[in-house]
């Protein structure tokens, strides 16, 4: 029998993901945000998942206590170090566990990962924008609405009206059609309004964002095209793709 001889020294590339390994910490309910990601990472980047434990129920009480899970969660995501940039992907909780809160606990089970979350990456979409004034449309409860609109006003943004589904259950967030999600964008919309976001990782936002900026003649932001965006910029990735908004295409 010939024996195979192999050399080690020439025997390994640089894998599928040599340009970028990206990890996302999701909510257990979520059913959203893998396909986005997978759709809007560029050949050579990795999308990389792991779930934080959570009941069907988006309250702010519950947000809350995902707060304890997020270090294990992010520990799971590539231990052998090599995880460029990992964010927390859910837009209400970031915001209500606070950019600060998050960070320190996806550094604990992420050290060398560049830490970062869904609100953080809205955040700096708009800025990049150049916009203050931001319409905002959500799936959510109330309680959850008006701690987004704190928020973001405490950020620097004004925001001219928000108006939510009123819907508890992340399961149905999911099944939003994505022509309501449409008319919710342009039920929030106003001449005062310098640009429009859509706020939810669980909502099927990308779907729509390009007839919406033809309609509304102004940016839209959605929380999955935020992210995809700037999870792959904080990993050094520059490419620019057209089909999900000026975002994408344009910064």
């Amino acid at each position: 029998m010939q024996v195979m001889r192999i050399d080690l020294g020439s025997m390994f590339d640089e894998g599928r993901h040599k340009r970028a390994k990206i990890g996302f910490v999701l909510l257990a309910t979520e059913q959203t945000i893998e396909d986005d990601m997978m759709a809007l990472m560029p050949d050579g980047v990795g999308a990389h998942f792991a779930r934080v434990a959570i009941p069907d129920s988006i309250t702010l009480d519950s947000l809350t206590a995902v707060g304890a899970d997020l270090a294990r969660a992010a520990s799971t995501l590539l231990p052998d170090g090599s995880l460029d940039v990992i964010s927390y992907a859910c837009t209400s909780g970031s915001l209500v566990l606070g950019e600060d809160s998050v960070f320190q606990e996806l550094r604990k089970g992420a050290p060398d990962a560049i830490a970062t979350s869904l609100i953080t990456s809205v955040i700096h979409a708009l800025k990049t924008l150049a916009v203050e004034k931001i319409a905002v449309c959500t799936p959510y409860l109330e309680e959850v609405n008006l701690q987004e609109k704190q928020y973001l006003e405490d950020r620097g943004f004004y925001v001219t009206k928000i108006r939510g589904l009123n819907l508890e259950k992340d399961s149905d967030m999911i099944r939003v059609r994505p022509d309501v999600i449409e008319q919710l964008a342009h039920s929030v919309n106003s001449a005062a309004a310098e640009a429009v976001f859509i706020s939810c990782g669980a909502l099927r936002s990308i779907e729509v964002i390009e007839r919406l900026e033809d309609a509304l003649n102004k940016p839209v932001v959605c929380s999955n095209q935020a992210m995809a965006w700037d999870v792959l910029r904080k990993a050094g990735v520059r490419d620019q793709f057209s089909g999900y908004g000026r975002l994408l295409r344009d910064y």
